[in-house]
């Protein structure tokens, strides 16, 4: 991957990782030129999205500061490194699910 190629799709890369909206934001951004860059940042910010929703809604039950507190931390290091990888033009996966995320939603632009 070409640096012409990192800095066009930078934006809707670092787009990606802002959960919920920002992953469809991402996409519609990335819908006409296919940025290999962007893509791979989309498929790691919507498996991240999905990973917090699932998470959330399994560890919502439990309604304990103890069991909720990892799942946070857990996310939140998992954001951090996905968004600074976007911000220094990086394609490297999350750690644990990244290379999972690829795997499974490689259907995804």
């Amino acid at each position: 991957m070409n640096n012409t190629t990192i800095e066009a799709g930078k934006t809707a890369a670092i787009t990606s990782y802002i959960l919920g909206i920002g992953v469809f934001i991402a996409m519609s951004m990335n819908a006409e030129d296919k940025n290999e860059f962007a893509s791979f940042h989309i498929r790691q910010g919507l498996g991240l999205t999905i990973t917090f929703i699932s998470l959330g809604l399994i560890i919502s039950n439990f309604d304990s500061l103890m069991i909720s507190a990892p799942m946070w931390v857990f996310i939140s290091v998992l954001w951090t490194y996905g968004i600074f990888g976007a911000i220094k033009g990086e394609t490297k996966p999350l750690p644990l699910l990244g290379t999972y995320f690829q795997k499974w939603l490689k259907s995804i632009s």
